[in-house]
């Protein structure tokens, strides 16, 4: 470029040589200007192009700012989808975190379940296992069941014996704790304590005198101390015979006799519970066929107690009853036959007689079984029930006593004057009117719990 502009160039040199110097200046003139122009012109054009390509520029650099911009905006829109799928995937990864937890628990709830299962089935075994030993249990303490009703029945006893305890002993008590010294004056306030008690007054001369060999043998001086012995003689009189009931033989038979009103039916209605409760099997013989409603009332008992009863029409032969009876006992093995016999007055004789026909009945017909023939009394009647007592004697062989009503008397005494005047042990007594009061008669706790 610069060799066009100022001409350098071999030819051109040979070509101004040639040529005269006026034309040459001029020319060289002419051409320095045409030059200057051009350059001009191309300087123009060249600034023209500068401001064309910084005018691009500028638009390519805004362009480039522009994709940049739309770069950077796209790079944001790709990060925060990024982030939106990073915050999915952390939410996706916590939600399968959760639900393995769940199946965690869930199962592990199963096993608890099954756990529980087993649990409750060894429980269930061990119900099982708990109900067969007390069962065992059961049944190999039945013989000693007899221990812990022996605490209740005592109970029982002593509850029954509250009004015989405050006509006796209570009174005893009294007249001990008004004496200072042991001397005659308190020996006969003692003995009409007893007589008024119904002791009956042979029995209580025969207490006296025991007492006071006894006085005088200790040499007692305190009124308390007579208390004691006094205690002791009682309890020695009531048990000089066996007085319990035995029918542990089968078969065994039992008489019940005494005068109407006593509670006879009620006593074998009780004794009927008590064996088939102890699992004998037991019948019953309604014998009193003279007494209104006797039949129907054994009748109720025996239902009551779901055994066996043998009946005849009110106004039969009693004998005919127990005939009959005795057959049906040989016939069904029954381990133990009640008899009611007809209540009569002891001064009857013709009644009386009749008793004795049904007790031959017995001899004969059922000499194999064991015989008990059990005298009703009702202590409430006092004196009266050994009267009674005396004869009934004379016409059988009476084997005890069943004292009934205890509980309604304050004049208790009257066992011992039955048991010492009769000789007659004692081996029932009632003391109230449920199943369990009427007991077999224990002259230990019997003396015990009206002295306590």
């Amino acid at each position: 470029m610069f060799k066009k502009l100022f001409g350098f160039g071999k030819k051109k040199k040979e070509e101004i040589q040639e040529e005269p110097v006026e034309e040459l200046e001029v020319k060289e003139t002419e051409e320095d200007s045409q030059n200057v122009e051009d350059i001009k012109e191309k300087v123009k054009s060249d600034l023209e192009n500068d401001e064309d390509n910084s005018e691009y520029d500028s638009q390519k650099e805004q362009e480039e700012v522009e994709i940049l911009e739309e770069d950077e905006i796209e790079s944001n829109k790709i990060e925060e989808t990024k982030n939106e799928e990073a915050v999915s995937q952390e939410i996706l990864e916590e939600q399968i975190e959760a639900q393995e937890e769940a199946k965690e628990e869930i199962a592990e709830i199963e096993e608890i379940k099954a756990e529980d299962i087993e649990t409750q089935e060894k429980q269930y075994e061990i119900e099982e296992s708990e109900d067969t030993v007390e069962n065992q249990i059961d049944d190999e303490v039945e013989e000693e069941e007899e221990k812990p009703k022996k605490v209740s029945l005592f109970d029982r006893l002593k509850q029954g014996l509250t009004k015989a305890k405050q006509g006796i002993t209570d009174r005893i008590d009294e007249v001990l704790k008004a004496y200072t010294k042991v001397d005659e004056e308190l020996l006969e306030d003692l003995e009409e304590v007893l007589i008024t008690a119904d002791v009956g007054v042979n029995t209580t001369m025969d207490i006296i005198e025991k007492l006071e060999d006894v006085i005088r043998t200790k040499k007692i001086t305190d009124p308390q101390d007579v208390r004691e012995e006094l205690k002791l003689i009682i309890e020695d009189i009531l048990s000089k015979d066996d007085t319990k009931l035995d029918v542990s033989h089968s078969p065994t038979i039992i008489l019940m006799v005494g005068v109407n009103g006593v509670g006879k039916t009620t006593t074998i209605g009780k004794l009927a519970h008590r064996y088939k409760s102890e699992g004998k099997k037991v019948l019953l013989a309604a014998g009193d066929t003279f007494r209104a409603a006797a039949i129907d009332q054994l009748e109720v008992w025996a239902n009551r107690c779901n055994v066996d009863i043998i009946k005849h029409q009110e106004g039969a032969d009693p004998g005919a009853v127990i005939f009959d009876a005795i057959k049906a006992s040989k016939a069904r093995g029954v381990d133990v036959l009640i008899c009611d016999t007809a209540g009569r007055l002891h001064n009857k004789s013709n009644l009386m007689n009749e008793l004795g026909k049904v007790f031959k009945i017995v001899d004969r017909e059922y000499p194999e079984a064991k015989k008990e023939v059990l005298l009703v009394v009702d202590a409430t009647t006092g004196q009266n029930a050994v009267s009674q007592a005396k004869s009934f004697k004379e016409v059988c062989d009476i084997t005890g006593l069943a004292l009934t009503k205890l509980d309604g008397t304050a004049k208790g005494g009257v066992i011992l004057a039955v048991k010492s005047e009769v000789d007659v042990p004692v081996k029932l007594i009632g003391v109230g009117e449920k199943m369990e009061d009427l007991q077999d008669f224990d002259s230990k706790s019997f003396v015990d719990a009206l002295f306590s």
